[in-house]
């Protein structure tokens, strides 16, 4: 019998690459998007007439109660937030209202439709901050360093919550740094990957970046989708690291990108202070033996080839929107 899953951020990095997978496994599948004027559906156009677009926002529970019932799915996937830390600094209420409460509407949504539907929350790395332990497991205490990192901790923890209080089959997904060529442009990785496309193809000459030392577990959006399916096939609800168990710094991963141009990075970054967070999270790093041994997943992008698939994406539309404005 067909399968139908719910996935709010449809149309972010994680909800694109999500949708294809569950497409490929027969599922029937509805992507939330918010009501405006203009929706970007740039990630998802190859495969948006498979999909089932509805309307719904992480503020409203009315609308997201009735959207349960419109859609019956049998799983919810929560991708939704106000997702970039150097914003929630300047958006903190913002974010706490999606990013956390936003959480706590659809679990709320769930629990009075059909208490049977399995739930994906989406935490991450972020709420372990300043990090009490390397590496950093589904035990780890949390000690988030910035707005969307509090927020983040809110939602998991009304997650635990609802799963142990209404007996809900509600997971969260621990997942760490996970980037790919759809990875938004105010991202740090997207960014040097496509000021070195715009260097290589000699539009500009520099790339302003913050602190270069900060260390992060990088893996690849694509291998990380296929855990939090994972998560909800499993006979119990429970939580996941998802991690590449390596950690790379900034520093690292723009040497692997202007290298892999034949640049010296030395010669085009420049440290900003403009674009240093207030406080900085420096170690990030997962242990995902549990996801490995209990749901059988690893990542399996090396972080080199993550890096390079990046540029080579950015070199490639670049150039395609150079040739577009000719």
């Amino acid at each position: 019998m067909t399968k139908t899953a719910l996935i709010t951020g449809l149309t972010g990095q994680d909800g694109s690459y999500l949708a294809e997978l569950l497409l490929e496994k027969g599922y029937d599948v509805h992507g939330m998007v918010r009501r405006t004027s203009t929706i970007n559906f740039e990630r998802i156009h190859h495969i948006q007439d498979d999909i089932n677009i509805v309307q719904g926002d992480l503020l409203d529970e009315g609308a997201l109660t009735e959207l349960m019932k419109q859609v019956k799915p049998d799983e919810v996937y929560n991708l939704a937030a106000q997702s970039f830390v150097q914003t929630s600094w300047q958006q903190a209420v913002l974010t706490g209202e999606t990013t956390a409460l936003g959480a706590t509407r659809i679990l709320n949504a769930v629990k009075n439709t059909d208490p049977d539907i399995r739930f994906y929350q989406a935490s991450s790395s972020e709420m372990f901050g300043k990090v009490q332990e390397v590496p950093q497991t589904e035990d780890t205490p949390f000690y988030p360093r910035s707005p969307y990192g509090v927020a983040k901790v809110y939602g998991h923890w009304i997650t635990v919550n609802y799963r142990e209080s209404y007996g809900l089959h509600a997971s969260s997904g621990i997942l760490f740094n996970h980037e790919s060529p759809r990875r938004g442009l105010e991202f740090v990785t997207r960014k040097i990957t496509n000021h070195v496309a715009r260097i290589k193809l000699g539009l500009i000459n520099e790339i302003r970046l913050g602190d270069l030392h900060p260390q992060r577990d990088w893996g690849y959006a694509k291998d990380y989708v296929e855990g939090m399916w994972r998560m909800l096939q499993q006979d119990e609800p429970d939580d996941y690291v998802l991690s590449t168990e390596e950690t790379h710094s900034v520093q690292e991963f723009c040497e692997i990108a202007f290298g892999h141009v034949d640049l010296n990075w030395q010669d085009h970054v420049v440290q900003d202070e403009r674009f240093m967070r207030p406080a900085e999270v420096d170690l990030l790093i997962g242990d995902a033996s549990k996801a490995r041994e209990k749901l059988g997943w690893e990542a399996s992008t090396p972080f080199t080839e993550l890096v390079t698939m990046m540029v080579d994406s950015d070199l490639d539309l670049v150039a395609r929107q150079q040739r577009e404005l000719a």
